[in-house]
Parts: structure tokens; C-alpha cells; sequence
């Protein structure tokens, strides 16, 4: 993928139409469709599962970036990716054995993305950033849609911009929570490749420019 990237976020879209709401991403220069899954444990609320996303798969050829805010991810990857998800993103903060995670999930063919929480530093994952191909950085706490970005997070930004500059690293930096016409000039400018927005996309009041 080439260019910044508009990465709408499903959480905010109409859970009885989202037939509609593929379809609007992909009028509106979508380049991924982020799906976030909560098991109601590693954020209190509960969202959809793999039959749901199995069941929108055909409806669009764009990648589904599915956002695991769970509990033991290493034990559900499988049956997401059979569901049809092209990238898999987890959580720093629920996974122990991060390096297998990785490595399994690209055994499968598919991408592998970390995520970290707005108190979670950078350094908690320089090991592994070689690894992955792609870096979300939660820009508000995980959990609720219509959140606030926390404005420190884009210092996070530019750290692994920077990591990537001076290590040569292929990964990718999305930003993810309270993104919209008034934010998404910091992150972008900090260096974030992927913009994840939600209620703003969803509410028509944040229109993408690629």
C-alpha cells in the first residue's frame, strides 16, 4: 500500500445495515475496512464475532484490518482469518507470546499488526517491530466510539516514524480513535499512514482526501 490511507471503522456504522456501510467506504476512497472485535473483558464492550464479518466478506474486495481488543488473541486468530480477515491486529497488552503470534499469522498469509493502549509506550515493543507490518497506536483509550483524541499519542507517532526512519522498517503506523477533520492533520503530520475514523466517517462530517 502506497499514500495515506482512510481506514473506516465499522464500530460506528449502522450494525443493522452494514451491507450500506461497505458500500460506503468504498465510495468514499476507503483502502481498508477496520473491524474492531471486543469480548467485553479487555474493554468492556461486546461487539461482533467471526460469523458476522464471515457474512459482509463478500461484499467487497478491500482488506479487512480486524482489530482484536480481546483476551488470549493467540487463541481466536485462526477462525478470524478463516472468517476472512486480511490483517490481524493485537494488543501488546493481552498477548504473552507476541513473537509466535507474529510469526503464526504470517505462517497463514496475512499481515500481523501491533497495538498499543494510550499508556503503553513505544519501548514496550521495539523488539518486535521488525516483525510486524503494521503499528496501531490507540489514540483514545479502547473500548467507545465518539471519544476524544488524546493529544500525547501523536508523540507516539512521530517515535515510530522516527524508529523507522533510522532502522529501515517496512511497518506501517495507524491511528485509531477520535480522528476527524480537526485531528487528522496531527496525526498525518506526525506520520501516520493509516487514519482509522468512526463517528466522524460514519456522521458525514470527515471527508477524506487522499
Amino acid at each position: 500500500m502506497k499514500g495515506k490511507i482512510l481506514a473506516p471503522s465499522l464500530l460506528s456504522s449502522d450494525f443493522s445495515d452494514l451491507k450500506s456501510a461497505v458500500k460506503l467506504c468504498e465510495e468514499k476512497g476507503a483502502g481498508l475496512i477496520h473491524i474492531d472485535v471486543m469480548d467485553g473483558h479487555f474493554v468492556p464492550q461486546i461487539t461482533y464475532g467471526q460469523p458476522v464479518i464471515k457474512s459482509i466478506r463478500s461484499l467487497t474486495k478491500l482488506p479487512f484490518d480486524v482489530h482484536l481488543m480481546v483476551e488470549r488473541p493467540d487463541e481466536m486468530t485462526d477462525s478470524f482469518i478463516d472468517a476472512g480477515a486480511d490483517w490481524i491486529t493485537f494488543h501488546q497488552e493481552a498477548c504473552v507470546h507476541i513473537d509466535r503470534l507474529i510469526n503464526h499469522i504470517h505462517e497463514r498469509g496475512k499481515k500481523a499488526g501491533i497495538s498499543i493502549v494510550p499508556s503503553t509506550p513505544v519501548s514496550a515493543i521495539k523488539e518486535i517491530l521488525p516483525l510486524v507490518d503494521l503499528v496501531l497506536v490507540m489514540t483514545v483509550n479502547p473500548g467507545f466510539g465518539g471519544q476524544k483524541l488524546i493529544p500525547y499519542c501523536t508523540d507516539k507517532i512521530a517515535e515510530l516514524s522516527e524508529i523507522r526512519r533510522q532502522k529501515g522498517y517496512k511497518y506501517l503506523i495507524s491511528a485509531d480513535g477520535g480522528v476527524n477533520s480537526q485531528t487528522a492533520g496531527a496525526v498525518l503530520d506526525a506520520g501516520a499512514d493509516i487514519v482509522v475514523s468512526g463517528s466522524a466517517f460514519f456522521n458525514g462530517s470527515f471527508e477524506w482526501e487522499a
